[in-house]
C-alpha cells in the first residue's frame, strides 16, 4: 500500500517542479549578480499593499501587480481614533457612591470619506462605560463597553447651501451656537441652549446656508424613521428647529427655536439665545438664556428656564475657565438649582491632553448640595 501511495504522489510532486523549472531557464543570473551593485528606484507607490482580492500565486507570475489600486482602501477615506481615561469622586447630593474614587474610560472611531471633494460620509462609532456615577459629569462617549455606531451621516452641497441626512445624528448638526465656552461638563457645556439644539435618535435631515458676510441659519428634523411609528406621523415622535447666527471677528451671537413632538402628540416648545464676546487680551465671555414650554407638564409648572454664563482664557500652557448655569431648566414657580465649575485643561504633547474639573450642584433643602472632583485624560490618534 505505501508503495502505491509514493507512486500516486510522484506525479503530483513533478507537476509542481514543472513551472518552476520553466521558469528559472528566464532567470537572468547575470543581472542577478550585479544587482548589489545597482541603486533600486523607490518611490511611494513600492510600499502600497497588494489588495487582498488579488492571488500572489497566478500562473507565470501575470498580474502580480495589475490593477491593484481598484479595490484597495479609497485614498481620500480617514480615520481618526480617541480615547478617554478619567477618575474621580463626588461627595454628598443622591450619590449612592459618596466619595468613592471612580475611573472609566471612553473610545470612539471617527471615519470620514469624500466622493466629490465637496461632500462628506461620516461614521462615528464609540464605546466605554462612561455610565459610571463618580465620573458621569464628564463629556465621555458612551455609557456601553459594546462598539456602538453612535451616529451616521452624509453632507453634501446642494445649490449654495449644505444638507445632511443621517441617523443617531443631532437634528441641531448644523446649528451655530454663539458660544466660545469649551468647558468638560455635560450639564454646562451646552451653554444654557439646553432644549432649542435638540438631539436626535432616529433618522435626520437638516439643512444650513452661509450668506458669506457672518450671517448663516439651519432647519433640522429628527423623527422615528426607525421604528414603525414613521416619519412625521402622529404616533411618531417628531422634532423641528431653526437658528440664525451672526459671527464677527470677536463677537457672535444667535437664536434657536425647537419643537418637539411626543409620542403622545404634545408639543414642547424651545427658545435659545447666545452670544459671546472674545477680546483681546482678556477672557472670552460667553451667555445663554432659554425658555420653553413644556407641553406635557402641568398647567401650573409649564413654563421652564435655563440659563448660563462662563469666562475662558489661555494660562500658561493650557486654557482655564469656570462657568455657572442651572443645573435643569427651572419650572415655573420653583426655586432654581445651580451648578458652579472650573476647569484647566492642558496638552501634554500633540495626541495627550489633561484636563482636571471641579464642580458644585446645588440640590433642594434636605439635601447636601454635590461637589465632584475628576481627572480626564485624553488621547486621539
Amino acid at each position: 500500500m505505501k508503495l502505491f501511495q509514493r507512486l500516486l504522489v510522484a506525479p503530483a510532486a513533478l507537476g509542481l517542479l514543472a513551472p518552476l523549472a520553466t521558469n528559472a531557464t528566464e532567470v537572468n543570473l547575470d543581472a542577478i549578480s550585479n544587482y548589489s551593485g545597482e541603486q533600486p528606484e523607490l518611490d511611494l507607490n513600492s510600499f502600497k499593499s497588494f489588495s487582498a482580492e488579488k492571488s500572489l500565486l497566478i500562473s507565470g507570475g501575470e498580474g502580480l501587480v495589475d490593477d491593484y489600486d481598484s479595490d484597495s482602501f479609497s485614498t481620500t477615506t480617514t480615520a481618526s481614533f480617541s480615547a478617554d481615561f478619567a477618575i474621580g469622586a463626588v461627595d454628598g447630593g443622591s450619590a449612592t457612591n459618596d466619595d468613592a474614587v471612580m475611573a472609566g474610560y471612553g473610545f470612539q472611531i471617527d471615519l470620514n470619506t469624500s466622493f466629490t471633494g465637496e461632500d462628506s460620509f461620516d461614521v462615528s462609532i464609540d464605546a466605554g462605560n462612561a455610565g459610571v456615577a463618580g465620573i458621569s459629569e464628564l463629556d465621555l462617549n458612551s455609557a456601553s463597553e459594546t462598539l456602538t455606531v453612535d451616529g451616521i451621516s452624509y453632507t453634501f452641497p446642494v445649490g449654495g447651501a449644505t444638507v445632511l441626512v443621517g441617523d443617531t445624528v443631532d437634528g441641531s448638526s448644523l446649528f451655530t451656537t454663539a458660544c466660545a465656552y469649551g468647558g468638560p461638563s455635560n450639564t454646562l457645556d451646552d451653554c444654557g441652549n439646553v432644549n432649542a439644539a435638540f438631539v436626535g435618535s432616529g433618522t435626520t435631515f437638516a439643512a444650513s446656508y452661509d450668506f458669506d458676510n457672518g450671517f448663516t441659519t439651519a432647519f433640522g428634523y429628527a423623527g422615528a424613521g426607525d421604528s414603525a411609528a414613521g416619519l412625521m406621523t402622529q404616533e411618531g415622535a417628531d422634532s423641528y428647529g431653526g437658528n440664525v447666527a451672526y459671527t464677527a471677528d470677536t463677537y457672535g451671537v444667535s437664536v434657536t427655536y425647537a419643537m418637539s413632538e411626543d409620542a403622545n402628540g404634545v408639543d414642547d416648545t424651545y427658545t435659545a439665545l447666545n452670544a459671546y464676546w472674545t477680546p483681546d487680551g482678556f477672557p472670552s465671555i460667553s451667555a445663554g438664556y432659554e425658555w420653553g414650554d413644556d407641553g406635557s407638564a402641568a398647567s401650573t409648572v409649564d413654563e421652564l428656564t435655563s440659563y448660563f454664563v462662563g469666562v475662558q482664557s489661555d494660562f500658561g500652557p493650557g486654557t482655564i475657565g469656570a462657568a455657572l448655569g442651572t443645573k435643569t431648566p427651572t419650572a415655573e414657580g420653583s426655586s432654581e438649582l445651580l451648578m458652579y465649575e472650573a476647569f484647566y485643561s492642558y496638552d501634554i504633547n500633540d495626541g495627550m491632553t489633561i484636563t482636571p474639573l471641579v464642580y458644585v450642584k446645588e440640590f433642594a433643602t434636605g439635601t447636601d448640595d454635590e461637589t465632584g472632583v475628576m481627572v480626564k485624560t485624553s488621547f486621539s490618534f
